[in-house]
């Protein structure tokens, strides 16, 4: 859109959140004017120290968003930079303004793209409107961390958030994390991928997948947008299925593109749809959890479990994350970082599994240097099932450092 005919919109936008309880973030309202230029007002805790380079900054992602009049006044609570500019451009574009066009902050250096299958045990879920939990996430020590665009985001705040969500892929560092970002049901869903894709996150989880032409048509989109703009990185897919029928339709769900490297199940909505009460011995949703993870290892994708709820219940979390390890799950979300510890290590193999597992190595490799067709160890004879078993577990103990 052209900067005359921003201009004449006389509607004002707002977006982002200020107040006493609030931390790292900003408001802006934005109301457009007929002339008179840029007219910056700005309250801020950190005026002394930063507020030059904020009223800078807001100019500059004004004029990268093409507009030449308007009021625009800043309540700042600590934003950073990636903060700000996405605050500025969803309020703009609330406005009517700035449609059309972007004010990205800059780029930092993307990390090595995530193989398919990397450890997945914790994946950290962080509200994609609330950008004081994104600087620190990493400290914590997830396997990934995922940017929500889903559940966690009200549905008027869904245009903002993407663009926040963009921004955070584009100048916060993860750390070793999985950059994940959980978008909305298709096919609003379509409208979050226009926006992330650019800015490469390394997986896409797909909430609500009942039919394998979700995964298709997600898969397709994705596609074009990497040939659009120059992505030569994979970018994975992790379809959650919530409900009865997503359940049946797992197998189908999981060879739906060859992006898929793994299953994860959503239990809050599966009880829903059976109408059932969701209890912590999981035994209302056994079927679905054994009926997923024989679908994803059937078809070499790995399984991931729902979340714990109660994250005040650590004990209960520990029981929960063993007997998810028991039925063949690689790992599971969850939604606080005191989850994490226990999280990994219920998925680690103990000692005693370790240390079986390799005397069983250690004789399948002696036999294959002796040429001999049988393994044993000690008088019992190790078949080729229990070696290969054996050799994942020792990989697996290496990847989690302790093997």
């Amino acid at each position: 859109m052209t900067g005359s005919v921003e201009e004449k919109s006389t509607k004002a936008g707002e977006a982002g959140h200020f107040g006493k309880d609030v931390r790292s973030d900003l408001h802006v309202a934005i109301e457009p004017r007929d002339g008179g230029g840029l007219d910056i007002a700005m309250e801020s805790r950190v005026a002394p120290y930063y507020g030059t380079s904020i009223l800078a900054q807001a100019r500059q992602v004004a004029e990268s968003l093409g507009i030449k009049h308007a009021r625009v006044v800043i309540h700042d609570e600590g934003a950073l930079p990636f903060v700000i500019s996405a605050r500025i451009e969803a309020a703009a574009k609330r406005a009517g303004l700035g449609l059309g066009r972007k004010a990205p902050p800059e780029q930092i250096r993307l990390p090595e793209p995530p193989s398919r299958d990397r450890l997945r045990r914790s994946r950290l879920y962080l509200p994609g409107s609330e950008p004081k939990y994104f600087i620190n996430a990493a400290l914590h020590g997830p396997d990934a961390i995922i940017l929500d665009l889903e559940d966690s985001v009200q549905p008027a705040e869904k245009d903002v958030a993407r663009i926040l969500v963009r921004n955070t892929l584009r100048a916060v560092d993860f750390g070793k994390c999985e950059r994940m970002v959980r978008i909305n049901q298709l096919p609003l869903g379509l409208e979050d991928l226009a926006e992330i894709v650019p800015e490469s996150p390394d997986l896409v989880l797909v909430p609500k997948v009942e039919r394998p032409e979700q995964v298709a048509e997600t898969d397709r989109m994705i596609g074009e947008l990497r040939n659009r703009y120059g992505i030569t990185r994979p970018i994975w897919l992790m379809p959650i299925l919530e409900s009865a029928l997503g359940i049946e339709n797992a197998s189908a769900i999981a060879t739906a593109s060859k992006n898929v490297v793994a299953l994860s199940i959503g239990l809050e909505d599966y009880t829903a749809d059976l109408g059932v009460a969701k209890t912590a011995e999981g035994g209302e949703s056994l079927y679905a959890r054994t009926r997923l993870v024989n679908a994803a290892k059937a078809v070499g994708v790995q399984a991931i479990d729902s979340v714990f709820a109660d994250v005040g219940d650590m004990s209960g979390l520990r029981i929960w994350a063993e007997n998810s390890r028991g039925l063949g799950f690689e790992g599971m979300g969850c939604i606080h970082p005191a989850q994490i510890p226990v999280i990994h290590e219920a998925f680690a193999p103990s000692a005693v599994e370790i240390e079986k597992a390799a005397k069983i190595v250690a004789a399948f490799e002696e036999a294959q240097q002796r040429g001999l067709g049988v393994v044993s160890l000690g008088s019992k004879m190790i078949d080729p099932p229990v070696v290969a078993r054996a050799q994942k577990l020792v990989e697996r103990a290496k990847r989690m450092g302790r093997a």
